[in-house]
């Protein structure tokens, strides 16, 4: 038996204010599919030059009545990064939450527009402690 990874599936309220998101994070569009008997759009988000890594980013039209408001249930999505303070800035500074700032320039944890928890974790080794980011206060929001 082979079991090979497809997608993570996020719901989202605001499609392009979590399109945004994850472009930051540098993920790119890879695919749309709307769907109009069913009232809502796929977009599929990946890293530049591996599509088999999506986040399927799925939008309801008419809303999610029913269902759960914080969509952290699933647990999260983890990517590597070249340089994990360098995205934290970028991503502080565009006003996005860092709930585990990368104290240990090793792993960080962010928190989408729809509330999903982002890991980020530095490509090789753990980066020397810089601040601000090795002073700032765990929120324990991760």
């Amino acid at each position: 038996m082979t079991i090979r990874y497809l997608h993570t599936m996020v719901r989202v309220q605001d499609l392009e204010h979590s399109m945004a998101f994850y472009r930051l994070l540098g993920l790119e569009e890879t695919r749309r599919i709307d769907h109009d008997k069913g009232r809502f759009t796929l977009v599929f988000m990946a890293p530049p030059g591996q599509p088999e890594c999506p986040v399927e980013l799925t939008h309801n039209w008419d809303g999610d009545a029913g269902l759960p408001s914080d969509s952290r249930h699933f647990g999260h999505l983890a990517y590597q990064v070249d340089d994990i303070y360098d995205l934290c800035a970028r991503l502080m500074a565009a006003g996005i939450t860092i709930n585990r700032p990368p104290r240990d320039g090793h792993m960080a944890f962010v928190r989408s527009p729809d509330n999903v928890s982002i890991e980020l974790l530095q490509k090789g080794d753990s980066l020397p402690p810089q601040e601000p980011w090795a002073s700032m206060e765990n929120t324990g929001h991760w």
